[in-house]
Parts: C-alpha cells; sequence; structure tokens
C-alpha cells in the first residue's frame, strides 16, 4: 500500500512516499480504506521528534481520516464492508478503571494516533471497532477527517470541561487553526459571544464568516488584552480559549473573577511564567483536557453530519506531496484543516 513514512526525524526532507505492508484486521479490528486523512501540529513535532520520544520506526504520521470498511477481523460486530466511516484517533485501552468509566481519553495506556502509534498518512489502517463513526452515504470524506480530531478536542474542552454556556462571552486565542475555527462554531453553537484575536486581517475575516462577534487585530494591538477589556465594557470574559500557552499571561488578565482559561495544547511554547496573583486574586480556574471520551466523538458528530457544525478546510493535497502541506500548515499559511487525498 501507498504510505508517507519517516525512518528518522528531522525536516519535510524526511518523510518518504513508498510501498509499506498491508495490516491484517485483529480479533475486534476493522481493516478501513482511507480516502482522507487531515493535518495537525502534532504531525510535525512527532517528525521533527523530541527527548523522550520513542517510536516504532518507520513511523506514519496522521491522527485524522475517514474511509471504507475493507475488512473485519474475528469477532467484529456492528461494520460491513463499504460502510463509510471516521476515525476517532484518542486510543483508550478499553480496560483501565477511567476506560471502564467512560474516560477513555484518560486512559492510563493512552495513545494518539499518529503520535505514539502509526497512523493516518496511508491507504489502510486497522483499529479497534470502537474508534469508528459511521458515515452517511453522501458525507464527504474530507469534511469527515478535517471534523474529527479538532471538533472533540474543542467539544470536551468547551462542553464537558468548561461548560461554556449560552450568554456567556468567550475570547478565542488565534483564528486559523483547525481546534480554533471549531472552537469558534462550538461557541456560537452553545449561544456565547465570541471574540477572536487573530494573527492578520484574513485569518479574522474567515473567523467573522464562521460568526466571531468581535474581531482584534494583534498585529496592530500587541496588548491585546486591553483591547478584550475596552470590547467587554471592561467586565473581561468568562472564558479563554487559549492552546498557545505563552500567551496565558495576557488570557488571566483578560478573565472576569470566576472565569475560565482552557486549554489542549502549546503550540507556543511547553513552559513559560505566570503570575499566579491573577489566579488566586479572581478565584480563575485553568482547565485542560485532551481529545474527549468516545461518547462525546459520537455526540459532536452527530452535529457535524447534521450540518450543525461545518468543518473548515483550507487546501487538499494529494497524499505523495505531504511535505508540502506539513510545510504549509508548520509556517501558519492556513485557515482550517489542510487535507491529504488517498485516492
Amino acid at each position: 500500500m501507498k504510505t508517507i513514512l519517516f525512518h528518522k526525524h528531522g525536516g519535510p526532507e524526511v518523510l518518504e512516499y513508498t510501498e509499506f505492508p498491508m495490516p491484517e484486521p485483529k480479533y475486534g479490528e476493522v481493516l478501513v480504506r482511507l480516502r482522507a486523512a487531515a493535518l495537525n501540529r502534532m504531525d510535525v513535532m512527532v517528525r521533527n521528534g523530541w527527548p523522550g520520544l520513542k517510536l516504532e520506526l518507520p513511523h506514519i504520521n496522521g491522527a485524522d481520516g475517514a474511509g471504507e470498511v475493507a475488512g473485519l477481523g474475528e469477532n467484529t460486530k456492528g461494520f460491513k464492508i463499504g460502510e463509510r466511516v471516521a476515525i476517532n484517533a484518542n486510543l483508550g485501552c478499553g480496560d483501565c478503571e477511567f476506560c471502564l468509566k467512560g474516560q477513555d481519553n484518560m486512559c492510563l495506556n493512552w495513545h494518539l494516533l499518529g503520535e505514539t502509534v502509526r497512523g493516518t498518512y496511508t491507504e489502510y489502517i486497522c483499529l479497534p471497532a470502537r474508534q469508528l463513526y459511521k458515515l452517511p452515504e453522501d458525507f464527504n470524506f474530507h469534511q469527515a477527517a478535517a471534523a474529527a480530531l479538532v471538533y472533540q478536542t474543542a467539544w470536551h474542552s468547551m462542553v464537558k470541561r468548561g461548560g461554556v454556556k449560552v450568554g456567556e462571552t468567550v475570547a478565542i486565542v488565534g483564528a486559523g487553526g483547525g481546534v480554533n475555527s471549531a472552537s469558534i462554531q462550538v461557541a456560537k453553537y452553545l449561544g456565547a459571544r465570541v471574540i477572536v484575536i487573530g494573527s492578520n486581517s484574513r485569518k479574522l475575516k474567515e473567523a467573522e464568516a464562521l460568526g466571531a462577534d468581535i474581531l482584534i487585530d494583534r498585529s496592530k494591538e500587541e496588548d491585546w488584552s486591553k483591547a478584550v477589556f475596552i470590547a467587554t465594557q471592561r467586565r473581561g470574559v468568562d472564558a479563554v480559549v487559549d492552546n498557545v500557552g505563552t500567551t496565558f499571561p495576557m488570557s488571566l488578565r483578560v478573565l472576569r473573577k470566576g472565569g475560565r482559561l482552557l486549554t489542549v495544547g502549546n503550540s507556543g511554547a511547553p513552559r513559560f511564567e505566570i503570575d499566579n496573583r491573577y489566579i488566586f486574586a479572581k478565584h480563575l480556574s485553568i482547565i485542560g483536557s485532551t481529545m474527549s471520551t468516545l461518547a462525546d466523538f459520537a455526540e459532536v458528530m452527530d452535529l457535524v453530519v447534521d450540518g450543525r457544525l461545518k468543518p473548515v478546510i483550507d487546501k487538499t493535497f494529494p497524499l505523495k506531496e505531504a511535505a508540502a502541506a506539513q510545510d504549509r500548515l508548520w509556517n501558519g499559511e492556513n485557515f482550517g484543516k489542510i487535507t491529504l487525498d488517498i485516492a
């Protein structure tokens, strides 16, 4: 089967478009013929490598994917050959105390597809049946792949962990990334007013098209926390979605008393300083989460296939051009998700 893989960490030059052995579904697994994959910044981080990261090489990038059921392992139930499916990249073991309580994104032996195990930049993949969501016959594979990771992540963070509700004001730091574009839509679906802090006017215009109510261009407003305060009549916001990390100091400043900072990542850097006085003086909460539970995934994907949440696709590349796709993502040229076409 055709695959994009790497044998060593490094820049985009380490990615190879080559043949790789076809997997065979094990007990309870489904063989999926992938038709689309979607990129995440994690793909480039894994490709670059970091101290302590241990992978079975060669490694295959990719968390998101959608395609058709091509084979069934022994005792695999609930699926038929040819059915269209989207992949849930959040891999719980199914047996630990958290998985048994339905908290599989807190699994004691947790994995993320494409991060610690081989992923979706390939024609075929085998996964436990519980990781698959059935798609309608007419639903676009690229839309499904673009939705899978970012919408479950935004949904779990904002709804299940952050408790965002109608009438609240939510600030989102960043406009173009997949989780941020999903967060704008989720916040509007929940009935919140949305402030987006973006890096340029082009991305802010796209955010406005998704429903953002207030736009702040940080290229013109270096201290965007002041701009947020002015926009809220100095009240502050109820919640901030901040997946940058290094922007936490300003995010803490814009929160009203009792506000929540929601985070699922650190695209800026993993380590930075914050002023603890903001946290205790304003009774603030910093709420982290990773991915979502299987139940949350099904819940938010139902909204996607019903058209109430609409994935934003920036650009599609052929599988063999994955290196160029990763460059576009890493350079921040995208608004929404970049996908790979797996013909």
